[in-house]
């Protein structure tokens, strides 16, 4: 008897379970992000902005930290010039972090990528880096969490435009700290000794010096700054891998042994 070889699954089985595991894997960051976003709709709602213009923005800009930026320095005439500044000065380290995913995106499309990254969000990007660390990164996974994140951030931001002053401030409950939870619970994941600590320490401590003497919003570029180089001095060279020389030679190079 001959042995039969199981079948390979489907390409449509294999979306389907790409799509499940990117969905269970943003979920928690979207239950997050609905009391952030029902605090931006009633912002914006508190400036002025309809309930339509507020959603808008959630559309094409996606990015709150610099929609919160943009909003607090909404006034009458706006100040074009310093809420462009400042959400690009908040938003330079989304040029880092798409440099980072890029080369792991190589099962995408040019279309899938261009598009694909318009929703690249810190947690989209951390979760995304996590999953290339232990399989292929597929547009499948991807537009999943980059599908029920935005329907998340989108539909509370235009939420709290409309319930506007009856939905009270989600910080008096710290529902702003939900985020911060979640950035801890991500750096975690990427936890890997003596180079990441020195990498948070660089960052955070950067960051809130930066922050409590120049102000917002160049306390995130400092910050990112900081880590990255942080990250460059404290990285292992290779007289530091633990890996005996026998055990990291080339597959090529192994003593090859004769099989009957």
């Amino acid at each position: 008897m001959h042995d039969r070889a199981q079948p390979m699954p489907s390409r449509s089985k294999a979306r389907a379970r790409e799509w499940r595991a990117g969905i269970a894997a943003i979920a928690p960051v979207a239950i997050a992000a609905i009391p952030i976003g029902l605090l931006l709709g009633a912002l914006c709602s508190a400036k002025g902005l309809t309930i339509a213009e507020a959603g808008l923005m959630s559309v094409l800009v996606f990015a709150g930290g610099s929609q919160f930026a943009a909003v607090e320095l909404w006034t009458t005439p706006v100040p074009v010039a310093a809420i462009v500044f400042s959400t690009l000065l908040i938003n330079a380290r989304h040029v880092l972090m798409s440099a980072s995913l890029t080369p792991k995106t190589g099962l995408f499309s040019p279309l899938q990528r261009y598009l694909g990254f318009h929703f690249l969000t810190d947690e989209t990007w951390a979760l995304a880096e996590r999953r290339a660390a232990t399989a292929p990164l597929t547009p499948a996974y991807w537009f999943a969490m980059a599908t029920v994140l935005p329907t998340a951030w989108v539909g509370s931001t235009l939420a709290g435009a409309a319930a506007g002053s009856l939905l009270g401030n989600p910080r008096s409950i710290g529902a702003d700290f939900a985020f911060t939870a979640l950035f801890i619970g991500l750096i975690a994941g990427f936890w890997k000794g003596r180079s990441t600590a020195a990498t948070i320490a660089a960052s955070g401590g950067t960051a809130a010096l930066t922050y409590l003497t120049l102000g917002p919003p160049w306390h995130v570029a400092a910050g990112a700054l900081a880590g990255i180089a942080a990250a460059y001095v404290t990285a292992p060279g290779p007289l530091d891998s633990d890996v005996p020389a026998a055990e990291a030679a080339p597959a090529s190079q192994a003593p090859v042994h004769d099989m009957e």
